[in-house]
């Protein structure tokens, strides 16, 4: 997060910054100690512990093979071999017609007895070959499991970050500690925390809102302007008070189904981005210092209700958000890394057209006054949003970014990001059901008939809405 003032940068230290380092930081602890599937040269994949050997076969039976099961069995039984799973499908049909059976077999062998176990299978068996075991790391299914996605990054806390304006002020530290454990202790469904703001508080907040308020009609987008409006009139937004989370919430709900959640800082990647599959915004509650009412090196109440909101409260916007959450589900560290860029470029720092003009639709330029102003100058370089590029496109963290992404339109960021999202490699589909707030992996074929089903009963209904027109 950038909310620095005035025209010069200034080194900082940003929300969406960390958010790419931790991804960074978990691919890498991910990959760094874990041992992993072996390898060998004839193609075989295996793990080995204590002496036993962990492998993954699969191999095809020939309509011809009858017996071929029946002796597998007796190979299985040899090698005193432990089966773990067992799957069987239809496989590629022979030149009689017949069609082969295709078989997955998950089994564990004494280390020593491997390579005879495999060369004995193939003389029974066709097409004999090993796969890696696919591990996707555990993710949300029910908007409840979010009580779970609690993981804290402390470093720009006060308490660890020694250039953090509020670390020598014992009792703006102390205040900050009261406020998040109020977001520590929450359980899904509850009814959001109040907090009874102080009137140094409510002066740091009108000097922000005030600062910003006078710029954005030339450099905010539209969206970002009408959501701003809805929200002074309906949701309590204004210079005087600093809006509650509870009325904020109910606010979106209404608009776009998004809520909020409270949060006790700076979330890890992964728990962030899978907030966004359910619609859900963690936020802050805590303020900056009010020694540097224009910059807070981690994430406060201005930057998430000040840049974040207003865009959620448009539809298009919100869509786009949740295909970023949806598409972060079960995905590698590497597919998180590169996600979180994308956040960091889009979100964040993103740019659109509008009516022939650049305007400004990322929450880090719009809670910056400094970047908002020089992103929309003739200095930085801009280039179109293009979700491969943007995704390892180099990412400044201690001064302005130069480079901005710029996006024809919501609707055409979304098309591109489903598109993007459709190249990550996960071993099945997630479809977010509005009705039960959860998340459907589509990973067998009876469950993707189920989909389909509601989709036609959908279609249905807007084929009759348009025969009424007609």
């Amino acid at each position: 997060m950038k909310t620095e003032s005035g025209a010069q940068a200034a080194p900082f230290a940003g929300r969406k910054q960390s958010l790419i380092e931790d991804a960074r930081r978990e691919r890498g602890s991910g990959s760094a100690g874990s041992p992993g599937p072996s390898r060998r040269a004839d193609g075989l994949v295996f793990e080995e512990k204590d002496g036993r050997v962990a492998i993954n076969v699969l191999f095809a039976l020939g309509g011809e093979k009858h017996a071929g099961l029946f002796k597998t069995g007796k190979i299985f039984e040899t090698f005193e071999a432990k089966l773990l799973h067992i799957e069987s499908r239809p496989g590629r049909k022979t030149k009689n017609g017949a069609a082969d059976l295709e078989f997955f077999m998950k089994c564990e062998v004494h280390s020593s007895d491997l390579d005879v176990f495999i060369n004995s299978l193939k003389r029974v068996v066709d097409d004999v070959r090993s796969v890696p075991d696919e591990k996707v790391p555990w993710f949300p299914r029910q908007i409840k499991d979010l009580d779970r996605c609690n993981m804290l990054i402390t470093k720009f806390d006060p308490e660890m970050d020694q250039d953090h304006p509020g670390h020598s002020d014992p009792e703006y530290r102390k205040r900050r500690a009261f406020i998040s454990e109020l977001a520590s202790t929450y359980k899904q469904g509850e009814p959001l925390p109040t907090v009874e703001y102080a009137a140094e508080e409510v002066s740091t907040w009108r000097h922000v809102y005030r600062q910003l308020r006078g710029i954005y009609p030339g450099l905010a987008c539209r969206q970002f302007l009408d959501g701003l409006q809805q929200l002074e009139e309906e949701a309590g937004y204004g210079e005087d008070r600093i809006p509650q989370l509870r009325e904020v919430s109910a606010f979106l709900k209404d608009k776009t189904g998004f809520q909020l959640r409270p949060v006790a800082g700076l979330l890890s990647a992964r728990d962030f981005l899978c907030s966004l599959a359910f619609r859900v915004f963690q936020c802050t509650q805590y303020i900056r210092h009010s020694s540097a009412p224009m910059h807070s090196p981690e994430p406060d109440c201005c930057h998430e209700l000040l840049g974040h909101i207003p865009m959620l409260a448009d539809k298009e916007f919100a869509q786009f958000s949740q295909e970023i959450g949806l598409a972060s589900l079960g995905a590698s560290d590497e597919d998180i890394e590169k996600l979180s860029t994308l956040y960091w470029f889009t979100v964040e720092f993103g740019l659109c057209k509008q009516n022939g003009a650049v305007k400004a639709y990322g929450a880090g330029l719009l809670s910056s006054y400094g970047e908002l102003v020089y992103a929309l100058s003739n200095e930085p370089e801009y280039k179109p949003f293009d979700p491969e590029e943007t995704a390892t496109q180099p990412y400044q963290d201690q001064t302005y970014q130069p480079v901005y992404f710029v996006s024809e339109s919501f609707e055409d960021a979304k098309t591109k990001m489903r598109r993007y999202s459709a190249t990550i490699k996960r071993p099945f589909a997630v479809r977010y059901d509005p009705f039960t707030c959860s998340v459907e992996v589509l990973d067998q074929p009876g469950k993707i008939q189920i989909s389909l089903s509601q989709m036609r009963e959908d279609l249905k209904t807007l084929e009759s809405a348009l025969e009424k027109f007609s």
